[in-house]
């Protein structure tokens, strides 16, 4: 799980975008969506958590019932084991006692199909997080596609949709308006669809609230997504699988689509589960309700370095 230097790395550089967009994709790192399957993914330490304030709903749990560090690392182990039951190769960034939520590595950076994207994060104690995800991009070799300097940003915020199409969550106080309308004119310029979903700061990021589960089939929370939003994935196609408000609001919308008809799944998402196994779908149920209570669930805890069509 080190961050050796990859496989066909490609030459590392911190701009490979062309501002005139036309971008040349990379051979073999990247992805084109959220669903093909996951080959490798980037996750983060949980060896220096701490429960702080990032959110509501952090700062609810955190009056209420405070995580407990040991059983949340013991849930993270689970689920680099599930990980690698199904095959996918994990590299874990090195772990450092300053970056107390570096286990949520979705929101450093993201990954698109022309390198590695390092945002701007909101919160002064994780901007750190940012300059550790740019030193482990460049230890393994995949170039950065471009690094976010208009307003905040955090990975959370960009879910990909479908190939070619991207849907941007901008609640304010985690993603700015600023940064959201940088990245979506990076990717206009590219031929992408972009879409901007302007949400309450409470609900954090979009990927709480929708994530693409297969080719043409997401998980939304119905109950607080815009039915714009709603009626726009159905225009393209997509069927809908409802995430009830109570399951969202602990984090169970919140999951990892690994290809192949295959899901890591919080064990508490009792409905998309069973949908999902209706659906012939196998799916690995991890127990993650301490470790979410520091504010974010399986899809924050995963960044996909590539995903093989």
């Amino acid at each position: 799980m080190a961050l050796d230097r990859l496989p066909h790395a490609e030459g590392f550089t911190l701009q490979r975008r062309n501002p005139k967009g036309g971008t040349k994709p990379m051979a073999y790192w990247g992805l084109k969506n959220e669903t093909d399957p996951l080959t490798d993914v980037l996750l983060g330490s949980p060896a220096h958590l701490f429960h702080r304030a990032t959110s509501s709903l952090s700062r609810k749990h955190l009056r209420e019932a405070p995580c407990n560090i040991q059983v949340a690392q013991g849930q993270h182990a689970e689920l680099v084991s599930a990980y690698e039951h199904f095959g996918v190769k994990v590299h874990m960034l090195p772990a450092e006692p300053e970056l107390t939520m570096q286990v949520y590595s979705r929101d450093s950076s993201f990954m698109t199909p022309y390198g590695a994207v390092i945002t701007a994060m909101a919160n002064w104690w994780r901007r750190g997080e940012n300059y550790a995800a740019l030193r482990a991009y460049e230890a393994m070799g995949i170039p950065i596609y471009d690094m976010v300097t208009a307003g905040t940003f955090e990975g959370g915020d960009f879910n990909v949709i479908e190939e070619g199409c991207v849907l941007i969550g901008c609640g304010g106080a985690r993603t700015q308006e600023e940064g959201a309308r940088q990245v979506a004119s990076w990717f206009e310029k590219e031929g992408w669809e972009t879409r901007i979903a302007f949400i309450d700061e409470y609900y954090v990021h979009i990927d709480l609230m929708v994530v693409p589960i297969a080719e043409k089939l997401t998980a939304v929370c119905l109950t607080c997504t815009d039915p714009k939003i709603v009626d726009w994935l159905k225009a393209k196609g997509h069927e809908i699988i409802d995430v009830p408000f109570a399951d969202t609001m602990a984090l169970g919308c919140n999951f990892m689509a690994l290809g192949h008809d295959k899901v890591i799944a919080p064990t508490s998402s009792q409905t998309l589960i069973g949908q999902l196994k209706a659906r012939g779908f196998e799916v690995a149920a991890v127990d993650t309700a301490e470790i979410s209570k520091t504010g974010g669930g399986i899809h924050c805890m995963a960044q996909a370095l590539r995903r093989a069509p």
